[in-house]
């Protein structure tokens, strides 16, 4: 009976091997939220002003460095035998916000998937080598920075989603830690989704060992912690999810799919193996928004959503969605609602299909260029036929003023003494 057990349990075993064997991993995003940072900003009685902090506000510290650092290495572990274990430019692209905060992040994040080695290493004493990390202005940003203030639409949709029910009801339930709020920072205006910046103020520094006021107590932070995610699924969610998505999140989302519809056809001189985005904790919840698949809390430091690109030996190819959210357990798998765990490419194109816009300018009811310039055009034919119908019109009243017969030098008729002059 022991003998037979055992003999079952190798035979499963070898099976799930095989299985395991057959699947190849074709290419990989991964898209992380900086490490940890100073405060974006102080609230007006705040003891703690910019000169508190060594960098200032909204700056890399040691600790995020060192996040991004073990994340770096992580990613090394993970695809060992997937990615090559040198430096190959080839083989990944690397882009960031425009922030100094998410381009040192993606920075140390490198330094620990790609220690020199060989012939990489220019310096004995130092183990790093320096990789190029892509980025645009942020005026220019539409890729990584969400929510995009660009949208009309959007910004209707916000304003509904504050007169639904539920908002109405958590701003009821959380009144008074709005009020105390208000009356202790020296806002002028606090409410449900400005209110997270306070929070964020105050954890950045209980996180830096700074003495909190007397009025943060452990429940005044619990409150405000959920009053601060809840500011999240807002943005995101809470009302007409979806439409949400396809003004924000979903042009992520979009790019995304569009590199893996690329890279799931077989293309020998394809060589991109990974691609790397180092942006904020906004991005990351916009993109799980409008993947469904968003757990409702804002996105820890270094927080990785992980998105991977497999095919079997019949040729069928698959997408796999992970979450790394904490450094201490291994991240743990996304089902994308309506799919399995290994969603087939086809089916994953199909369901979040829904979350992309074909064409966001209209349904951000934002006039498109080619309107602009059909516009334009209109007016200026508009223009010249309505001063062409004048000149006309001008020249006629003159002709038929003019007596018949006498078209050149006439006198002119004083009317007040009925005389020539």
């Amino acid at each position: 009976m022991v003998a037979a057990l055992v003999l079952f349990i190798l035979t499963v075993g070898s099976v799930c091997g095989q299985a395991a064997a057959e699947k190849k991993l074709l290419y990989v995003t991964v898209l992380f939220r900086h490490g940890d940072r100073s405060p974006i900003k102080a609230y007006p009685t705040d003891p703690y002003q910019e000169s508190a902090w060594p960098q200032g506000f909204g700056q890399l510290s040691q600790v995020g460095m060192q996040q991004h650092f073990d994340l770096g290495q992580f990613l090394r572990k993970r695809y060992t035998g997937f990615l090559n274990e040198s430096y190959d430019r080839h083989e990944i692209s690397v882009r960031s916000t425009d922030y100094d905060r998410t381009l040192m992040s993606a920075e140390a994040n490198l330094a620990g998937l790609y220690p020199p080695s060989g012939e990489q290493v220019f310096n004995p004493n130092l183990k790093w080598q320096p990789i190029p990390v892509h980025t645009v202005p942020q005026s220019e940003e539409r890729l990584l920075s969400f929510p995009l203030g660009d949208c009309p639409r959007y910004k209707q949709l916000m304003n509904e989603t504050e007169h639904t029910e539920e908002f109405l009801n958590v701003t009821s339930t959380y009144q008074d830690i709005i009020e105390l709020v208000r009356s202790k920072t020296g806002l002028n205006k606090t409410n449900v989704e400005s209110v997270w910046s306070v929070y964020d103020t105050l954890y950045c520094e209980s996180v830096h060992n700074k003495t909190a006021p007397d009025w943060v107590t452990p429940d005044v932070m619990e409150k405000l912690r959920q009053l601060k995610d809840f500011g999240f699924q807002v943005m995101f969610g809470v009302y007409k999810q979806q439409e949400k998505s396809r003004l924000q999140g979903g042009i992520l989302l979009g790019e995304i799919v569009k590199n893996l519809s690329k890279m799931a056809v077989p293309d020998p001189k394809q060589r991109l193996k990974l691609m790397m985005l180092s942006a904020h904790d906004t991005t990351v919840a916009a993109l799980q928004a409008s993947l469904n698949v968003f757990n409702g809390r804002q996105p820890p430091y270094a927080s990785c959503q992980i998105i991977e690109l497999y095919r079997d030996d019949n040729g069928s190819v698959s997408v796999s969605m992970f979450y790394r959210n904490d450094s201490k357990v291994g991240p743990y798998p996304q089902q994308l609602p309506g799919c399995t765990l290994d969603c087939p490419l086809e089916d994953f194109l199909r369901i979040t299909k829904l979350s992309i816009s074909d064409d966001r300018g209209k349904e951000c009811q934002l006039p498109s260029e080619g309107r602009d310039k059909e516009v334009i055009i209109s007016l200026a034919v508009a223009g010249c036929l309505l001063l062409f119908l004048i000149g006309l019109l001008l020249g006629v009243i003159c002709w038929q003023k003019e007596p018949i017969g006498n078209r050149g030098y006439h006198h002119v008729i004083n009317q007040e003494v009925g005389e020539e002059s």
